[in-house]
């Protein structure tokens, strides 16, 4: 998928969305617990949740949204990522390369400073380029012309196992999206999405633990498309994708 940035299996993993009414969400959180902790993220934050903001990438013609619409296999999702809705001296963001197959879901990141990120915004080039996750970046930017469409925040409250498996789960709460050009314009305006409701992730390198497929079956959740992306998009841009799917 990525040829300059080494491949190996443990960047595969398994996803799986759900959304829950904020009962459900109660009863899922309570029955997790056992078996569950919540991360450091999250136990470091007032409530218990923290912010992320994401700036996506994309065509004039939202070329990956309508790749994510048509499911197509071996899409690429470009983003940069914050854990705060404000910028702040000495803060570090994340690049992301984020790419699919069904459930399967393959992710290359890297750390920056705020300097970079803002130097990257102005000129389209990394300064330095320290690592092939930001080559590779910057290469996907510039092979399709890509550029900032929308940004997307929420607060989100994660947990691990208590065991060693490899599993994650977090709860992702008043997810909304707006159209904008950076992860910190002066002025936007947020839009919802499915207000009232909650998003379940589960995230496994393999399948899932039986206590947790018993969980999902008792609770009789249904797993849901739910890009928080291609959401945004339809919210965000609503002229733009009808003039899309006209075209």
């Amino acid at each position: 998928m990525f040829p300059k940035i080494q491949q190996n299996g443990d960047n595969w993993r398994f996803e799986y969305k759900y959304r829950l009414t904020y009962q459900q969400y109660l009863c899922v959180r309570s029955a997790i617990l056992p078996f569950m902790k919540k991360d450091q993220f999250s136990l470091a934050r007032p409530g218990g949740c923290y912010p992320v903001r994401s700036l996506y990438f994309d065509t004039d013609d939202l070329n990956n949204y309508e790749e994510k619409v048509n499911g197509d296999c071996d899409r690429v999702k470009l983003r940069i990522r914050s854990y705060s809705r404000i910028p702040t001296e000495g803060m570090n963001l994340r690049v992301e390369l984020k790419a699919r197959k069904g459930m399967a879901m393959e992710k290359h990141s890297t750390w920056i400073d705020h300097q970079a990120y803002l130097e990257f915004m102005a000129y389209g080039h990394w300064k330095t380029l320290p690592d092939a996750i930001l080559q590779e970046f910057e290469r996907y930017i510039h092979l399709k012309s890509q550029k900032p469409k929308i940004i997307v925040e929420y607060l989100r409250e994660g947990y691990l196992s208590r065991g060693r498996e490899p599993l994650r789960i977090t709860f992702d709460h008043k997810v909304a999206s707006a159209h904008a050009v950076s992860l910190f314009p002066e002025q936007v305006f947020f839009r919802q999405h499915y207000p009232g409701f909650i998003v379940l992730e589960i995230k496994c390198d393999k399948r899932q633990p039986q206590w947790l497929r018993e969980l999902v079956q008792d609770q009789a959740l249904r797993i849901a498309p739910n890009s928080k992306y291609s959401q945004g998009i339809e919210i965000a841009l609503p002229e733009v994708v009808r003039s899309t799917w006209s075209s």
